[in-house]
């Protein structure tokens, strides 16, 4: 009977018959007529009550409900959670549901309202956007269920407590390997450069067709055909890519929720599955004030699995990040020419000067390539019409961490060393194209 008690669920129409009792009851001492209409309304009242209840717990299981939830979810991407509900009540129930979703996304209004026909079953589907890695704690899924009288709810509690990983942005992978293997990636601004293979490794021959490097044609197999043939050549394959990832202070910057820090491990995963696509080796290194991870290159078939775990468990407490660190673990981890792509972020010309003789010392043995970002911020303010001195102020200063910007580019181009400033949003694109420009060119 307690635990019966606990749970009704009273709603506005009782506590409004009640007050209306309570009013009726305090006039009768002055109109004595009204007694007798109170107590006709307090009866009626009590059968309505009577009545909700019985509809309501006279059924052992009146409802089933059941969390779908996949087994991992993905960083910085919008997840669909679905709740599938059965009514096994012979009438048409509202219902109330609350899931207990996990304390990191801090929502303290989660609340569905719904109307479910009688004997019938319904899929309510709502999405999550987590924006850092780690373990997530689905609780129960609380559903109050109501009839049309609607004086009480009851409640029903369904175990569905689950611990939820959140990885890397996998959702992001799959996006880009499926328009990679279609050679869709000119949809999404991604640059896709034809080139004939410049390592003379003989693939076949064929007819010209417009575009095909003129200095390739085989001119016997053209005399023989009557027709212009050329050469095609094979690309180099099998070449080492490493996403390079700074752990240091400068990666907490926050956009849209998310780091800096974890933008770069989502790229990470995406370019590493494309260059594993495009049949090159991907491996992984991350620092700070100490090289922490390093994965070695490779194309194995259980490379991906590696790396998107290697990622998952990368905690760092944005030390200041160490280069000379990273120069003598490269130098002495990777052997071979390999591209680098150094994910990381440099505020200021002086910031990156401290670096710079890292940074050159990585260029001459590898192919580098700098990859840091917009302050996205600075360019909203620079968008705002100035009204007074102080908003000049404000876009003059931002004006010069702007240039300063596109100063550190210069700066890295001077020394031979490839550079990236994109937005967060853009970094995955951004990140492939580079690396389909650099394939282009025949640089790696």
């Amino acid at each position: 009977m307690i635990s019966l008690i606990r749970s009704l669920y009273f709603q506005n129409r009782f506590f409004m018959a009640l007050g209306l009792l309570v009013l009726l009851f305090v006039i009768s001492f002055s109109f004595p007529v009204l007694f007798v209409i109170s107590q006709l309304t307090l009866l009626v009242v009590m059968l309505l009550l009577l009545a909700d209840m019985l509809l309501l717990y006279r059924v052992k299981t009146g409802i089933k409900a059941k969390r779908i939830c996949p087994d991992k979810l993905s960083n910085g991407d919008e997840n669909e959670i679905s709740l599938m509900i059965e009514n096994y009540y012979n009438f048409g129930v509202h219902l109330s549901i609350i899931d207990e979703i996990p304390a990191q996304f801090q929502i303290r209004n989660f609340f569905i309202e719904l109307t479910l026909p009688k004997n019938s079953a319904h899929t309510v589907n709502y999405t999550l956007r987590p924006v850092k890695r780690g373990e997530y704690y689905f609780g129960v899924v609380n559903i109050f269920t109501g009839t049309n009288i609607q004086f009480i709810k009851r409640r029903f509690r369904f175990s569905q407590s689950k611990v939820v990983p959140v990885y890397p942005s996998f959702i992001q992978m799959r996006k880009y390997e499926l328009l990679a293997i279609s050679n869709r990636l000119t949809e999404f601004g991604i640059k896709k450069i034809r080139r004939i293979g410049q390592n003379r490794e003989f693939e076949q021959i064929k007819e010209y067709v417009v575009g095909d490097d003129y200095r390739t044609i085989n001119w016997k197999a053209t005399a023989r055909r009557s027709t212009l043939m050329v050469n095609t050549y094979q690309d180099e394959r099998a070449q080492q890519v490493y996403a390079v990832i700074d752990k240091g202070r400068t990666m907490k910057m926050p956009f849209e929720g998310m780091t800096l820090l974890d933008y770069a491990i989502n790229a990470t995963l995406v370019i590493s599955n494309i260059a594993i696509r495009k049949e090159d080796k991907a491996g992984l290194i991350t620092f700070q004030h100490k090289v922490q991870s390093v994965v070695p290159a490779s194309r194995r078939n259980r490379q991906l699995l590696l790396l998107m775990e290697a990622l998952y468990k990368q905690k760092t407490a944005y030390k200041e990040a160490n280069f000379a660190g990273l120069y003598a673990t490269v130098k002495r981890k990777i052997t071979q020419r390999s591209l680098l792509l150094l994910f990381t972020n440099f505020e200021s010309v002086s910031g990156l000067e401290r670096q710079l003789p890292y940074l050159r010392r990585l260029a001459t043995q590898h192919l580098l390539v700098v990859i840091f970002f917009k302050n996205t911020e600075l360019y909203a303010l620079l968008d705002q019409k100035a009204t007074h001195i102080e908003e000049v102020y404000h876009k003059t200063i931002a004006e010069k961490f702007a240039f300063e910007k596109n100063m550190i580019v210069d700066e890295l181009a001077k020394y031979g060393i490839q550079a990236v400033l994109t937005t967060p949003q853009q970094l995955s694109v951004d990140t492939i194209n580079k690396y389909l420009e650099l394939k282009a060119r025949g640089l790696i």
